[in-house]
C-alpha cells in the first residue's frame, strides 16, 4: 500500500519539478536576437554656424544653454502667468498624455506576457448515456464535479521573442513621453509668440491712436482755415483722407487684436484677461538670451529627436522578436484540482487532479511568411534610422535659421531706428515748408505717411526679433524646462536614456 501511494505521487513531483527546473531557467534569462547597437555620429556639423553661415567656435556655453528653464528664460510676469496656465489646460497637451497613458498601458500588457496566468475554475457536467452504450446494459445517468488551478498556455521565452516584444513596447512608451514633452516645448513657444504678438499689436495701437488723435487735430484746424478761406478745398480734403485712413488702419489693428486674443485662449485652454497695454514693451525685461556659440550636440536634448531614438530601439527590438519566429515555440498547460461524482466528495475524498502538457511548435513550410516578416521589421528599422537622422537634421537647421535671424533681425531694428527718426525730422521739415508757403502740402502728407509706416515696420520687426529669441530657445529643445502638468512615472526596471545620441543598429 505504501509503494502504491508513493507510485501514484510520483507524477505530481515530477511535474513540479520539471516546472520548477523551467522556471529557474527562465528567470535565469533568455537568448536576444536582437541585433546589436552601433552609436552613429550625428549627421549634422560639430557647431552651430554663425548668422553668415559659418562654423562657430566655442563651445564653452554649453552648461548655461542647458540649464535654462523657461520660468528663468522668460521673465515676463505676465507670459509667466499665461504659460503655467496653459501647462495646465491646454488640450493638445492633455491629449499628449492621455497617448502616454495608453502607451504605459500597452507597455504593461506586453510586460505581463512574461509571466504565466494562472487562474482557478470550477466546473460542473451531468450526462446521459444511453443503454446500448453503457456497458451495463441499462442507461447510466452520472455528475461530474470539478475545482482546480489552471496554468494558461504560457510561452517559454527562450529565444526572447516577448522579453523583445515588451522592449519594444517600452521604448515606444518612453517615444511617447518624448512626444508629450514636445508638444509641451511647442505650447510654451506658441504662447509665447501669442503673448508678442497682442504686445506688438498694443503698441501699434497705441501709435495709431496717437496718429489718429493729431490727423483729427490737423483736420479740423485745416477746415477752419477753409471756412475762413486761408486754405483750398484740395488740402483739406488730403488731410482729411490722411485722417479717414488712419482710422480704417486703426480698427484693422483692433480686429486683428481680437483675433489674436481668441488665439491664446485656446492656446492657454480657458478665457484669459489681457488688456491694451498703453507703454511700450521692454524688449530686455521679456526673457533672456542665449549665448553664441552652441555645440549641435545640444540636440540631443530635443523631445523630438529623443522620441525618434526611442522609436529607433524598438524598431531594433522588433526584429529581434521576428528572428525568434525561426526557432521552436515552447509553451506549457497544466491544471491541480479535485473531481469527483459527488459534490460531498469533493473536497474529502479522493479526488486529486492534475494535469501538465508542454507543447513545442514549429513552422516548417509557411511559403517565406517570417522571412517576409524579418525583412519588414529589418525595413522599418531602416525607416526609423532615416527618422532619426532627418530630425536632427532639421533641428540643426531650426537652430541654425534662429542664430541668423536673432542677428540680423538685430541689425534691421537698429537700422529702422535710425530710419524713424529721419523720417520723424522729414516730416517735421515738410511741415516747417509748408507753413512757410515754400511746398505744396502733398510732400506734408508723402511725409507723414512714410512715418507711420516707419513707425510700424519697427515695432513688427522688434517682436520678429524676440519671436526669434523663442524659436531659438524651442530649437535647442529648451532643456531644463519646467512642466506643470505630472509627468506619468516610469514602469519598473526601466533602462537608463542614452546619452549624446541614439545608436544605430547595424
Amino acid at each position: 500500500m505504501i509503494d502504491r501511494q508513493k507510485h501514484l505521487r510520483w507524477p505530481v513531483v515530477a511535474a513540479r519539478q520539471i516546472l520548477l527546473a523551467v522556471l529557474v531557467a527562465v528567470l535565469a534569462g533568455c537568448v536576444s536576437l536582437a541585433p546589436p547597437f552601433e552609436q552613429p555620429p550625428l549627421p549634422v556639423p560639430s557647431t552651430f554656424p554663425d548668422a553668415y553661415g559659418n562654423p562657430a567656435t566655442g563651445g564653452e556655453n554649453t552648461t548655461s544653454a542647458t540649464l535654462v528653464g523657461w520660468k528663468d528664460y522668460f521673465t515676463d510676469p505676465t507670459l509667466q502667468s499665461l504659460i503655467g496656465e496653459a501647462l495646465d489646460y491646454n488640450r493638445d497637451l492633455r491629449l499628449a498624455i492621455q497617448r502616454v497613458e495608453e502607451a504605459r498601458a500597452m507597455y504593461g500588457i506586453r510586460r505581463a506576457d512574461q509571466f504565466p496566468s494562472i487562474g482557478v475554475s470550477a466546473d460542473l457536467a451531468r450526462a446521459r448515456v444511453p443503454a446500448d452504450l453503457s456497458g451495463v446494459g441499462r442507461p447510466v445517468t452520472g455528475n461530474q464535479f470539478q475545482v482546480g488551478v489552471g496554468l494558461a498556455s504560457w510561452e517559454l521565452d527562450f529565444w526572447g521573442r516577448v522579453a523583445n516584444l515588451k522592449d519594444a513596447a517600452l521604448q515606444n512608451y518612453l517615444a511617447s513621453d518624448a512626444a508629450r514633452q514636445a508638444v509641451t516645448l511647442t505650447v510654451i513657444e506658441q504662447v509665447a509668440n501669442s503673448y508678442l504678438s497682442l504686445r506688438e499689436l498694443d503698441e501699434r495701437i497705441m501709435l495709431m491712436n496717437a496718429t489718429i488723435a493729431s490727423r483729427e487735430k490737423s483736420y479740423r484746424i485745416f477746415k477752419h482755415r477753409y471756412e475762413a478761406g486761408a486754405t483750398s478745398r484740395l488740402d483739406l480734403r488730403q488731410v482729411e483722407t490722411l485722417w479717414r485712413q488712419s482710422v480704417a488702419l486703426g480698427a484693422q489693428l483692433q480686429q486683428e487684436r481680437a483675433t489674436r486674443v481668441n488665439a491664446l485662449q485656446v492656446l492657454v485652454g480657458k478665457p484669459v484677461e489681457l488688456p491694451h497695454e498703453d507703454v511700450r514693451l521692454d524688449d530686455n525685461a521679456v526673457m533672456a538670451d542665449l549665448p553664441a556659440g552652441l555645440p549641435s550636440d545640444l540636440l540631443v536634448n530635443r523631445p523630438d529627436i529623443v522620441a525618434a531614438e526611442f522609436q529607433l530601439r524598438a524598431a531594433n527590438a522588433n526584429i529581434g522578436a521576428a528572428r525568434a519566429e525561426f526557432f521552436p515555440k515552447i509553451t506549457l498547460t497544466g491544471s491541480f484540482g479535485t473531481a469527483s461524482t459527488q459534490l460531498d466528495n469533493l473536497f474529502t475524498g479522493p479526488g486529486r487532479a492534475w494535469s501538465f502538457g508542454p507543447t513545442v511548435s514549429l513552422p516548417i513550410f509557411d511559403m517565406g511568411r517570417r522571412e517576409a516578416n524579418l525583412d519588414v521589421t529589418k525595413a522599418q528599422r531602416d525607416q526609423a534610422v532615416t527618422s532619426y537622422e532627418l530630425a536632427v537634421q532639421s533641428a540643426f537647421r531650426d537652430v541654425a535659421d534662429a542664430i541668423a535671424a536673432r542677428q540680423w533681425l538685430a541689425e534691421q531694428v537698429d537700422a529702422l531706428r535710425a530710419t524713424q527718426e529721419a523720417q520723424a525730422e522729414r516730416a517735421r521739415l515738410a511741415q516747417m515748408r509748408y507753413d512757410h508757403g515754400a511746398s505744396p502740402f502733398l510732400e506734408v502728407l508723402d511725409a507723414q505717411r512714410d512715418l507711420l509706416a516707419a513707425q510700424q515696420q519697427l515695432v513688427e520687426t522688434r517682436r520678429a526679433l524676440l519671436s526669434s529669441r523663442v524659436s531659438l530657445f524651442s530649437a535647442l529643445g529648451g532643456s531644463g524646462f519646467t512642466n506643470n502638468v505630472a509627468t506619468p512615472a516610469l514602469p519598473p526596471a526601466t533602462p537608463a536614456s542614452p546619452a549624446g545620441g541614439v545608436q544605430n543598429p547595424s
